[in-house]
């Protein structure tokens, strides 16, 4: 056929109203299919003969004609078949899969890949990936980069590799030779045999080892040789009774559960035997034997270290070597738990003796959770038992045999009856340190009650050097040690607290060096002071001048301190002599003993005696604790007008001079209270200061402090304000960067005392408990016919009472805190914030499952299912399951938490299952609906665990 058209085609087009073709008829179907296939053959044929331009020319003259429902089909068509959009897989992927890939590469081809668009350059210069290759060389940062910088390992991998000598192989080995010379064929094959022979012997000892870890495998690996059920006599009825206990009254179901907490065993092997597994039996000894040899170089000395003691890694390296330390929970423990984490440690042995380094005032010791111990609580069963079995741990009394509690117990009436009472219970020496407490933990280096030994109690136990450095810093250690913690608590989770707190102390102290620097700022601060006087004074011999300017100064510091020196040695003829004075005033005033304590007792004899010289020379300590009162508080002031001086005079100066750095709305929520606190306290330094002038034996103080306390609502409304005031700096710092400078100029400088603003907002917290301190000290050394003991009676009633509520407020936004941390980890939990509900222990356990119950229970197989988390409330029993998942390029896990159920405690039941050959720290959780049979990693985990879930079962079923 021809490409034209002749005039009688046209026509015949024109009459029969044709469509799609000029050759076909609209009504003949089959041959306008027919035509159409051959045009689309002919057409395909021509495009074939065409060149790539030709084609190109074709499809976009086609494509012009096209209408869109036509170019639509065209896309559809392409998006089917054929991937259109190509995506960067750096683009998609989460970001540590995309490091995890380019990981891979090497440096060469990292730099390539770095050209190839903007976010391959941001990712392959990330510092994760080139910090691995530097350390493998032995290539460190001379500095720290800050924290939005990136490239900089890169960086530094270049400049090295560009100050190397790189040589080809071949030069390599014309200068140093070859290593691998070339092997004969022999010799080949021989090594070949050589090392297939250690592979078959090396397989068959792998086969032997799996073979006998079969058969000791650990209950929570999957596939184990589990273990058999091993069950008390009224145990099978108990569990059937349990299983249809919803229908049955509370009363009943009352006492189910204590059945099942009775069942549990009473001493400390949780196994249910009565002998102590973790002793040797070849020299194993009681822990109460009375036939101790009373040797003591063979008798240890002991010192328990609380959690909760700010900083208390720098305590623990302080510990001397040799000296048996603990560090134990202070949440999450009960008193039978603590003492068998001493039993286990003095392991069988009598201790010389015993320190106990926790929190405290001047009145009771904060021990643990729920047992603050003072004179109300002090005779309550479990707390005298306690009392009692520590006291049998330590050597008796004429053997030096003494018991150290490192809380200023001295320092007020309830703290010297606190240690009266617990020596006539024990039969043991107690003793505490008289000291003031102003500021950290400064009271422990003061004086203590009791004989005077060679030595002072905390040299006994701790490096003075290193112990009065943490005392001097504790509170800024805490601050610091809260990142240390986060970042080298999860590389320790399998050692012991006390080696992890070791590790951690040591790191911090060799880090900070803050002894060399705490001596280096006061001879700084005593030149810088004689040099302002010899400017003033514009002497002649200025050596001559400042010399003595310094002599002075030393003397006036060597008085105000002289209280707070500790003599290392004591002269033993004046012991002697004070004894002899302190056993006459015993006997001249005997209507003064208290008639609590036996005469005849010899336990007691000396802290009457103790007693006794503290009223001679009451006038005396009454003046020193006032100067210290006066001392402490103009201290205090100064710290306040610092941020007064050094932050809110520049800002309102800027402010007025249209330099604004903050606005005056950021300045008046910022600064307000912390400026009416300082107004206050001002008013109160000089009332001390005007009194102190005037001072006499009879005079008063107990009223300035009365109109002092009743304006401590100032104090209120700062410790409300206290976390709107933080979020103001911290946004304010963020979005300001005038605000961001000013603040670099002067936070941590030594005008400032190397602090920063939110730590010089946290000092108006401190101050209150040292209020309480200071007027116990006073009140001690006030007789009772004094005018102004009822005065200060009443100020202290005062002072505690509004701290009891600030401890309140802390202790419930503490609470809430921690119980919105733990909603935020778990998957799918339930609310947990409720009034006085707070979380007690967190106990990770492995979930077993028995394979079959219908054998008998000696021949019950169980195994590992999944791994849980219990977290104990006061009120209820969370359960979730564990899973653990690692990220590229760190050493440590991350743990995630599914919610499974939550009990109350009230309905709660627990099964022991007593250790056997195949299945060790098992026991059992029955609920209302469910039921767990959990094992613990180890027996003292099981132990503790046990105690403290027993403990908040009673203590809830009793509310």
């Amino acid at each position: 056929m021809s490409a034209g058209n002749s005039p009688r085609e046209t026509l015949e087009m024109e009459s029969f109203h044709t469509r799609f073709s000029a050759w076909t008829p609209f009504s003949n179907k089959s041959l306008n299919r027919q035509l159409f296939q051959e045009r689309v053959a002919l057409v395909s044929h021509w495009f074939d003969l065409w060149t790539n331009k030709q084609r190109q020319e074709f499809l976009f003259t086609i494509f012009l004609r096209c209408s869109k429902s036509q170019l639509r089909v065209v896309q559809e068509w392409f998006s089917e078949r054929m991937q259109v959009a190509r995506v960067d897989f750096s683009t998609v992927l989460p970001r540590f899969i995309s490091l995890y890939i380019f990981s891979f590469l090497n440096p060469k081809d990292l730099c390539a890949a770095a050209q190839v668009s903007w976010p391959w350059k941001f990712l392959t210069e990330q510092d994760c990936l080139w910090m691995p290759k530097c350390i493998k060389f032995g290539w460190f940062l001379p500095y720290t980069p800050t924290e939005n910088e990136y490239g900089a390992w890169k960086h530094h991998y270049i400049a090295c590799v560009s100050n190397l000598d790189w040589l080809t192989p071949r030069e390599a080995a014309a200068m140093y030779g070859t290593l691998n010379e070339p092997k004969t064929e022999d010799e080949e094959l021989q090594e070949r045999q050589r090392e297939k022979c250690l592979r078959k012997i090396i397989w068959e000892k792998i086969a032997l080892r799996k073979k006998l870890l079969f058969n000791v495998r650990p209950p929570w690996v999957s596939g184990t040789r589990c273990s058999r059920l091993l069950k008390s006599k009224c145990q099978p009825c108990l569990s059937q009774t349990m299983r249809d206990r919803v229908g049955f009254h509370e009363t009943l179901e009352k006492q189910l559960i204590l059945a099942s907490l009775d069942a549990l065993p009473k001493r400390s092997n949780v196994s249910g035997c009565h002998s102590y597994p973790f002793l040797p039996k070849k020299n194993w000894r009681g822990i109460y034997e009375s036939d101790v040899s009373s040797s003591n170089a063979l008798q240890p000395h002991f010192i328990l270290i609380s959690s909760r003691i700010p900083a208390y890694e720098m305590v623990v390296n302080s510990v001397k070597a040799g000296i048996i330390s603990v560090v134990y929970e202070h949440s999450g423990l009960t008193l039978e738990s603590l003492f068998y984490l001493i039993e286990k440690a003095l392991d069988g042995q009598k201790a010389q003796s015993v320190g106990i380094f926790s929190d405290g005032d001047s009145r009771e010791i904060n021990l643990i959770q729920g047992y603050k111990i003072g004179v109300k609580n002090l005779l309550r069963p479990e707390v005298r038992d306690f009392w009692e079995k520590l006291g049998s741990c330590v050597a008796p009394e004429d053997e030096g045999g003494h018991v150290d509690i490192f809380a200023p117990l001295g320092a007020s009436e309830a703290g010297i009856e606190v240690l009266s009472q617990l020596s006539q219970l024990t039969g043991t020496l107690f003793t505490a340190p008289t000291g003031i407490a102003t500021g950290s933990y400064q009271h422990i280096l003061s004086d203590w009650l009791g004989r005077q030994w060679d030595r002072a109690p905390p040299s006994i136990y701790f490096s003075e050097s290193k112990l009065q450095t943490w005392s001097s810093l504790t509170d800024f250690l805490e601050d610091t040690l809260k990142s240390v913690r986060k970042q080298l608590s999860p590389l320790f989770k399998e050692l012991q607290k006390n080696a992890s707190g070791r590790m951690i102390g040591q790191f911090v102290f060799d880090t900070m060096s803050m002894a060399n620097t705490l001596n280096n700022q006061e001879i700084v601060q005593a030149l810088a002071d004689g040099l302002t006087e010899l400017s003033k004074e514009n002497s002649d011999r200025p050596l001559e001048f400042l010399s003595s300017f310094l002599l002075k100064k030393c003397s006036k510091k060597s008085k105000d301190f002289e209280g707070n020196i500790i003599l290392p040695k004591c002269d033993p003829t004046a012991t002697c002599d004070l004894s002899m004075e302190e056993r006459n005033v015993v006997e001249d005033n005997p209507q003064d003993t208290k008639s609590s304590v036996s005469k005849n007792d010899s336990n007691f004899e000396l802290l009457v005696k103790l007693e006794k010289k503290l009223q001679l020379d009451s006038a005396e300590k009454r003046t020193s604790v006032l100067r210290e009162l006066f001392q402490s508080e103009r201290k205090y002031v100064q710290i306040l007008e610092i941020v007064r001086g050094i932050y809110v005079a520049p800002l309102r100066a800027a402010l007025s001079s249209n330099r604004a750095i903050l606005s005056a709305a950021n300045i008046q929520i910022i600064f307000s209270d912390i400026l009416q606190i300082l107004y206050l306290n001002r008013q109160f330094l000089d009332a001390l200061r005007d009194r102190l002038q005037e001072w006499g034996p009879a005079h008063c103080v107990g009223e300035i402090v009365l109109k002092f306390g009743s304006q401590l609502n100032t104090y209120t409304s700062f410790f409300n304000n206290y976390p709107v005031v933080l979020k103001t700096i911290e946004k304010c710092r963020e979005m300001t960067p005038a605000f961001r400078a000013f603040l670099k100029r002067h936070d941590k400088t030594m005008v400032t005392h190397m602090l920063s603003l939110p730590e010089l907002l946290l000092y108006p917290s401190r101050r209150v408990e040292e209020y309480i301190h200071l007027l116990y000290a006073l009140r001690l050394h006030t007789p009772a016919e004094h005018v102004d003991r009822g005065d200060l009676t009443t100020a202290i009633e005062q002072i505690k009472k509004y701290k009891g509520y600030l401890d309140q407020m802390k202790q419930t936004i503490n609470m809430k805190d921690r119980l919105s941390d733990i909603e935020r980890i778990i998957w799918g939990c339930p609310i947990l914030s409720e009034v006085n509900r707070y979380l007690i222990r967190v106990q990770d356990v492995a979930q077993l499952h028995c394979c079959d119950e219908e054998i008998s229970f000696s021949l019950r197989l169980y195994e590992h299912t999944r791994d849980l988390s219990l977290f104990l409330f006061n009120d209820a029993l969370l359960v979730s399951s564990r899973g653990t998942s690692h990220t590229p390029f760190e050493r440590t896990s991350i743990s995630t938490y599914q919610f499974i159920a939550s009990v109350a405690l009230h309905r709660l039941l627990i099964e022991d299952i007593p250790d056997s050959k195949y299945i060790r720290n098992a026991f059992i959780l029955q609920g209302p609906k469910h039921e767990w049979i959990c094992a613990a990693e180890g027996e003292d985990d099981k132990f503790l665990w046990l105690s403290v879930l027993q403990s908040a079962i009673k203590s809830s079923m009793e509310k």
